[in-house]
């Protein structure tokens, strides 16, 4: 069985992680500053706003290039421990994160089946749970942003809740990634590694 090293993965999984965790720190300040400016026009408020907007797209696009290469790697780790598992293509795994639509449903399915595939001791309430709350977290903040947009552009309640479902999908999103990392490294760890044969 051969794998990428497990600290490579842990380190992977510290900077998705980190990375989540910024830009949704970075989007609660870019939501704060487009809402100002959407009430108080200036250029001081449009400096800000287009400032906060950049750092968070900056921020996300590293998260979303850490979180698939994060996911990649747990892809290729999951089918060495479970061969015979239903684990996504490659390709697929990547694409329907970019798929309207699609991309309200699949991902979900996909993170279960690595986590499924990881291990034996995945468990299915529990673990199921977790994934199932962050995608449902993260959804619901971009139907809120949806919403907002149309019925309440400015209110300060739509934006208090999006941004904590956006604080709790990053949590949550976190907490998924150190589950199934951690699942991985102990069965790696646990499998025992054959001697090589000697030549006689």
């Amino acid at each position: 069985m051969t794998s990428t090293a497990p600290k490579t993965q842990r380190v992977l999984a510290r900077s998705a992680q980190a990375a989540v965790v910024a830009a949704a720190v970075a989007d609660v300040f870019r939501a704060v500053a487009v809402r100002d400016h959407y009430l108080h026009h200036t250029g001081d408020s449009l400096h800000r706003s287009g400032f906060m907007s950049t750092v968070f797209l900056n921020l996300m696009t590293l998260a979303i290039v850490l979180f698939l290469v994060w996911l990649a790697c747990s892809r290729r780790k999951a089918q060495e421990l479970t061969p015979r598992a239903s684990v996504p293509s490659q390709g697929w795994m990547i694409g329907a994160w970019f798929i309207p639509v699609v991309n309200l449903f699949v991902p979900r399915r996909l993170v279960l089946d690595i986590g499924r595939a990881s291990s034996l001791s995945w468990k299915e309430e529990r673990d199921t749970a977790l994934v199932n709350l962050w995608w449902v977290a993260w959804v619901a903040h971009a139907l809120v942003l949806v919403v907002a947009g149309r019925v309440a552009p400015g209110s300060m309640a739509f934006l208090v809740v999006a941004e904590a479902l956006m604080i709790a999908a990053a949590v949550l999103i976190g907490l998924v990634i150190e589950r199934i990392t951690v699942l991985q490294s102990v069965a790696f760890g646990a499998a025992v590694p054959v001697a090589p044969q000697t030549r006689t």
